[in-house]
């Protein structure tokens, strides 16, 4: 195995963490991440299925999968976060150090997955 080869498992593994925190401690990760329930509780289920499972699965599909443009597509998967995550902070006055290191962090993560793994031209 290659360096490549355990940055993008050590990658896959951290994003199953996270989403089986999200999916298993959806009131945990609710709490990290300044987020409160509403009268029908459907917060819960956003964490499990979107910070939780969604998470999990890709995570899991690119280790079983292990194919270049399964780990470009995880690396997708973080840009579109990044993207979210920096049009709230502008657009929603959401700036916190908090913010900023979860878009720096989800930034290197799509920038190494993509640029890392894209098959030479």
């Amino acid at each position: 195995m290659t360096a490549l080869d355990y940055i993008n498992i050590i990658v896959a593994v951290l994003t199953v963490g996270l989403g089986l925190l999200g999916w298993l401690a959806p009131r945990w990760t609710m709490e990290k991440l300044d987020m409160r329930a509403g009268p029908t509780n459907m917060a819960y289920t956003e964490v499990s299925a979107v910070s939780g499972c969604l998470f999990v699965g890709i995570g899991i599909g690119v280790l079983i999968l292990n194919e270049p443009m399964a780990w470009v597509a995880l690396g997708l998967a973080y840009a579109g976060a990044a993207v979210g995550r920096v049009t709230s902070i502008l657009r929603d006055n959401a700036a916190s150090r908090q913010s900023w290191t979860f878009f720096g962090t989800e930034a290197a993560l799509a920038a190494w997955l993509i640029l890392a793994n894209l098959p030479s031209a």
